[in-house]
């Protein structure tokens, strides 16, 4: 017996992959504005892992499906980098803070995907590791 796909949670899925998107294009555009090496590489980086989840979202290659969690935790540790940068040695003006609560939402949304696909924090790291291994794995032999 075969699994029909949830429309309902295809389309939350899908506005939430996009909702995703969305802030992280945003937060990229907002420090293209900013002039200099380090906010044109952070705008860049935000671009680049915007791709990076619309193809863990929407790609079905073995390999992309077995490590469409990367994007995430990438996402993730970029944006909370780029939060925690800011705090320490950001200047403080009416876009930063901007950027920043747009970076925080990602941050929400990107926990709530995280649930949504795996189960939590936990289980993607489980699976992470699981598809680390096999890949390895796979390597060794």
């Amino acid at each position: 017996m075969s699994a029909t796909p949830d429309p309902q949670r295809s389309t939350y899925g899908l506005a939430l992959t996009a909702a995703i998107v969305a802030l992280t294009l945003a937060t990229a555009y907002i420090h293209s504005t900013l002039g200099g090496m380090l906010f044109t590489l952070n705008a860049l980086g935000y671009v680049a892992l915007a791709a990076a989840i619309v193809i863990g979202a929407t790609v079905t290659v073995p390999l992309v499906v077995r490590f469409s969690w990367l994007p995430r935790v990438a996402l993730f540790g970029f944006a909370l980098a780029t939060i925690l940068g800011w705090m320490m040695m950001g200047p403080r003006y009416d876009m930063a803070y901007l950027a920043k609560a747009i970076e925080v939402v990602l941050l929400v949304l990107l926990v709530v995907d995280m649930f949504r696909v795996y189960g939590g924090p936990g289980a993607m790291f489980v699976e992470a590791r699981a598809s680390v291994e096999e890949l390895i794995g796979s390597r060794r032999r």
